[in-house]
């Protein structure tokens, strides 16, 4: 096999060697420092384990979660969930590369207020070199809370700069 096809399937190969290799230095150490004056951050999410095949975050509620009905705002549910589920993907993103949420589905099953811990358990369906789909489990105690499922798009890093062209002598 040659031309393009051979190419793409080259690049393919590589691919999935690449994705065969967590990103370990993504860790909730690095989630502190990196979340500091995020929105994330300034939601007051917190990684408490990131592994390939299971991300853990928690989120203790307070006033700034709720909306004017006292209770937990619904854009709070997705961003906790979303930002689990980044850190999945990022953990098993080859180094360099990069990705953005390109769809997601929540379901709220209870309510929850101050004072509340919400646990959330985010783990991968899909890790392709194109997407990945990850499905996050809130939980308040042992009450299954809310379930969420996004599709995150793949950019892969930005190829090398090309060479210039070599100095016509002549």
């Amino acid at each position: 096999m040659s031309g393009p096809a051979a190419a793409e399937l080259a690049d393919c190969a590589a691919m999935s060697h690449r994705r065969g290799s967590p990103n370990r230095q993504i860790t909730p150490a690095l989630s502190v420092q990196a979340l500091e004056g995020s929105f994330p951050g300034d939601l007051g999410i917190e990684l408490v384990e990131i592994d390939t095949e299971r991300v853990t975050g928690r989120l203790g509620v307070d006033g700034r979660h709720l909306h004017p009905g006292g209770y937990v705002h619904g854009g709070v549910w997705v961003a906790f969930a979303d930002t689990v589920a980044a850190w999945g993907t990022m953990r098993n993103l080859p180094a360099g590369d990069n990705f953005t949420t390109s769809e997601l589905k929540a379901n709220v099953f209870t309510s929850a207020t101050t004072g509340d811990e919400l646990l959330a358990h985010g783990e991968p369906l899909h890790r392709g070199a194109r997407t990945q789909v990850w499905e996050v489990r809130v939980y308040k105690g042992e009450r299954l809370a809310a379930n969420f499922v996004c599709t995150q798009l793949v950019l892969p890093a930005p190829a090398a700069a090309a060479a210039p062209p070599p100095a016509d002598a002549t």
